[in-house]
């Protein structure tokens, strides 16, 4: 009997804990869980020395179906054919050229950080004189150079172009930009840039979004992670990292270890807005003070609906004319009520504020550049377009 009621006492024990961990899970699960935006080192900076490197250069594009440079209008292509020409051991001095189916274009790329000789890169053309389009042409042999006014590529082959034009005599369509093009793989990388990564001992890490924050997170992350003080924040751009001695596979062990730890980023409150078409983008910690808005524009709208007057019927004298008939109406907002925001407010509330007065993006923006004014605005206004 004693048994059984032993028994019975720890199975109502063993349940009632049971019962307790099941609440206290729902209670843990309810509760407010702070949201961070974690990002991965790789995503939040660049380091020093990898980097593309900007070529570009000059040729002609050829073979196109009358849709070339006007060798009239466009002089340096009639000077670029006679000396491509000269080359080839024909000369064209002094000769009355008028093919249209030549254009002079300048040739773009983006030459990677570690492309290895022989190597193929994508490169843009675009036409410099009055050609109407590239389509059908072929680059020719175009040497490619970098600031330092080496040749590091060599481009050529056929342009793709994305548009098209075609005309009459009475009428003419144009899609998309028929005067760029591209050539994929038309490039062959004829020199590397020489950076030896390998060798380094100190690298900068570089943030595309400088922050004082950010960057003492960062460096914090990767002595916390490496376990030893090898990166120290210089300045809210710029975090230096030293190499650990005899660490596994170097540099490149180094940066792939790091790469992948998580940083919660830190972000300025800022309010951006592009006069040109009405885009506001406001950041999570925009603030504001107490304030008062109002916002209210008078409309007038005056429309004429002209009305005719026509005699009685076999009435003698009488003449049909036109009566004028205006209706204005005057809209001046006088349901618009005067909304108070809150002090401190966060970005929701802010924009239900402003929702709840009706008011579009064009207000929006003179309504944040009044509140600014008023020094009621907790955040940088950046006017951008």
């Amino acid at each position: 009997m004693r048994r059984r009621r032993h028994s019975a006492r720890r199975f109502t024990h063993s349940l009632t804990t049971r019962l307790v961990a099941a609440f206290l899970g729902a209670l843990l699960a309810l509760a407010p869980i702070p949201a961070f935006a974690f990002s991965r080192i790789k995503d939040l900076v660049n380091i020093e020395g990898i980097r593309d490197n900007m070529l570009v250069g000059y040729g002609l594009v050829v073979g196109l179906n009358g849709s070339g440079d006007s060798l009239r209008n466009a002089p340096f292509t009639q000077q670029s054919m006679q000396t491509m020409l000269e080359r080839l051991g024909v000369n064209t001095r002094g000769q009355t050229m008028q093919t249209k189916n030549t254009a002079a274009v300048m040739v773009t790329a983006n030459l990677p950080a570690f492309g290895a000789e022989g190597s193929r890169i994508d490169v843009s053309v675009s036409a410099m004189g009055d050609a109407k389009s590239l389509q059908g042409g072929t680059l020719l042999v175009t040497p490619l150079f970098a600031a330092d006014g080496q040749i590091y590529a060599l481009a050529q082959g056929p342009v793709a172009i994305g548009g098209f034009s075609a005309q009459g005599q009475a009428a003419s369509v144009t899609r998309g930009v028929p005067t760029a093009g591209r050539i994929a793989n038309g490039a062959v990388i004829e020199k590397e840039t020489g950076y030896k990564l390998a060798g380094e001992h100190s690298l900068r890490l570089s943030l595309r979004n400088p922050d004082l924050t950010t960057a003492t997170r960062i460096s914090g992350a990767i002595n916390n992670f490496l376990g030893t003080r090898v990166a120290v924040a210089d300045n809210p751009a710029t975090v230096t990292l030293n190499v650990p001695a005899n660490y596994p596979n170097g540099v490149m062990g180094l940066l792939s270890d790091i790469d992948q730890v998580k940083v919660n980023p830190d972000q300025p409150a800022k309010v951006i807005i592009d006069e040109q078409s009405g885009v506001i983008v406001m950041g999570a910690d925009v603030r504001i003070s107490t304030v008062a808005i109002a916002q209210g524009n008078l409309t007038i709208k005056v429309d004429e609906l002209p009305g005719v007057s026509q005699p009685t019927p076999f009435s003698r004298g009488g003449q049909t004319v036109v009566v004028p008939r205006t209706r204005i109406q005057v809209d001046d907002e006088k349901g618009h009520r005067m909304a108070v925001l809150q002090d401190g407010v966060s970005l929701q509330s802010l924009v239900d504020g402003l929702n709840a007065l009706g008011v579009g993006p064009r207000d929006i923006i003179s309504i944040l550049q009044a509140v600014k004014a008023a020094g009621a605005l907790q955040a940088d206004i950046e006017v951008i377009g």
